[in-house]
């Protein structure tokens, strides 16, 4: 279970180091083998493989005749990198994924339970202020009855 926000820094070959205390469970869930691939809000998301290979096998069942279906497809799918940590705990992010979310030096990586998000700094400081109000005013109905 990944969670928390840790801010990191891209190396100029495009190398992310993974910080130890997740270095560990991408081991264990895949022997440091992981996919990154593009997500619709330009951030890139990175999962163990053992958790990558049903939502790909998901994706893949779902009918290719739906535009929209083939477009979710083709970001999630057809930007998808298999790529494993190096002795150092460092993954290569390919120059167009690292394009495609706008990462630079600083990059943002956002435990979400059995994956990560990688964000720019901006892009994840945008994501933040929004997250503090619902731009239209209306709760989300998956949010009715929600507390903490």
């Amino acid at each position: 279970m990944f969670r928390g926000v840790t801010t990191l820094s891209l190396d100029t070959k495009g190398r992310l180091a993974v910080p130890s205390k997740y270095r560990d469970a991408l081991l264990a869930h895949g022997d440091g083998r992981v996919v990154v691939t593009a997500d619709p809000s330009q951030c890139l998301l990175l999962f163990p493989l053992l958790e990558w290979e049903p939502i790909e096998k998901k994706l893949n069942s779902l009918s290719s005749f739906n535009p929209q279906t083939r477009s979710l497809q083709r970001l999630l799918i057809g930007n998808a990198v298999d790529l494993e940590l190096d002795t150092a705990g460092r993954i290569l992010l390919p120059a167009m994924l690292r394009e495609f979310a706008a990462l630079d030096k600083s990059v943002v990586m956002v435990g979400q339970g059995a994956k990560f998000e990688l964000w720019s700094e901006s892009r994840w400081q945008a994501q933040m202020d929004a997250a503090l109000t619902f731009s239209d005013g209306i709760m989300p109905d998956e949010l009715a009855g929600f507390s903490l």
